[in-house]
C-alpha cells in the first residue's frame, strides 16, 4: 500500500531542501466515480504547513475518498494529488515515514496482539517513538497482551492513533478519527491533535461531520458537498459559531452581513 512505508534498514535520507517549500497536501481537480455514480467531481484542496485543517461535510459527501487519493490508496480517474510536491502514487520512503495515517475503520494486523503489532510496524519507521507509545497505551488502559480483532471499535481506533503518532509525523491524515470514540476519548484525541501542531508544527488534516471538532482543533475549514470542496478557509475564533451540529440539505451559505467569507462567521444553516 502506497501509504506504509518500506523497512528501513538504514537511518532515513534527510529530505532535499525543496521539500519544506512544498505545501504537505496539494489536490487538483481529482475526479473519481464507482460503477458509474460521480463520488468527486474536481475536488481541489490544499494544506499549508503547520495547518490544522477540519474537513467536514455530511456522510458521502467524498471525503474518504479524497483521502484516500490523496495518500495514493486510490487512483483518480483524472486529476492530480501531491504531498510535499510528490505525486500521491509515487511516495518515495522519505515522505512515507513523514506521514501519519488513520483510517476511518483500522483493520491492519487484526491477528497481533497490540504489543506486538506496535514493535513490528515501529521497525518501518527511523524516528519511531517507543516511550510515547508504552505511555500512551498505559494512559488510555489500552492492553498490550490482547489480539487487536479482540479489542472494541473504540480501543481499535485508540490504538490506530497512537500509532500514526508514534512516528512523530509531519503531516498526520486521520479519516473520522473520533467516529468510534466516546466523549472523554474524542476531547482527549482532540486536544493531542492541537497539541502536536502547535509544539511541533505538525500539518494534519481530518476528517469529520461534527462540527463541534472543528472548534476543538482545527485553524481552518474545507466544507464538502456533492464531490466538491464549496468552501475552504481559516477558521476565525473571534466570529461567532453554531451551538449544536446542524443537518444539512445543502451547503452552508454566509450571512450577508460577514464581512468576509469564513465557516464560522454566522453562515446559515440550512436544517
Amino acid at each position: 500500500m502506497n501509504a506504509v512505508a518500506q523497512p528501513a534498514v538504514a537511518p532515513a535520507a534527510p529530505l532535499d531542501l525543496s521539500f519544506a517549500m512544498e505545501p504537505p497536501i496539494s489536490v487538483r481537480g481529482v475526479d473519481k466515480r464507482y460503477d458509474g455514480q460521480t463520488v468527486l467531481a474536481g475536488a481541489n484542496l490544499q494544506l499549508e504547513p503547520g495547518a490544522v485543517l477540519g474537513l467536514i461535510g455530511r456522510n458521502g459527501a467524498g471525503k474518504s475518498t479524497l483521502i484516500r487519493i490523496l495518500l495514493g490508496l486510490v487512483e483518480p480517474d483524472a486529476g492530480q494529488a501531491h504531498i510535499w510536491g510528490q505525486r500521491s502514487l509515487m511516495l518515495d520512503d522519505a515522505r512515507k515515514a513523514r506521514l501519519g495515517y488513520v483510517p476511518q475503520q483500522p483493520e491492519a494486523l487484526p491477528w497481533l496482539k497490540v504489543g506486538d503489532m506496535m514493535d513490528f510496524i515501529g521497525r518501518f519507521y527511523p524516528r519511531w517513538d517507543a516511550a510515547f507509545v508504552t505511555a500512551t497505551l498505559d494512559r488510555w488502559g489500552l492492553p498490550t497482551n490482547k489480539v487487536l480483532a479482540k479489542l472494541s471499535p473504540g480501543e481499535r481506533q485508540r490504538v490506530a492513533i497512537i500509532r500514526a503518532l508514534a512516528p512523530r509525523p509531519e503531516l498526520l491524515v486521520l479519516d473520522e478519527p473520533a467516529a468510534a470514540l466516546d466523549p472523554v476519548a474524542r476531547r482527549e484525541l482532540l486536544r493531542e491533535i492541537a497539541q502536536r501542531a502547535g509544539e511541533s508544527g505538525t500539518s494534519v488534516l481530518f476528517s469529520t461531520h461534527i462540527v463541534s471538532d472543528l472548534e476543538r482543533a482545527a485553524s481552518h475549514v474545507a466544507f464538502m458537498h456533492e464531490g466538491r470542496v464549496v468552501l475552504q478557509t481559516e477558521l476565525d475564533t473571534s466570529c461567532s459559531r453554531p451551538t449544536s451540529s446542524p443537518t444539512w440539505s445543502a451547503p452552508p451559505r454566509m450571512s450577508p452581513s460577514c464581512t468576509r467569507a469564513g465557516w464560522c462567521c454566522r453562515p446559515n444553516w440550512t436544517r
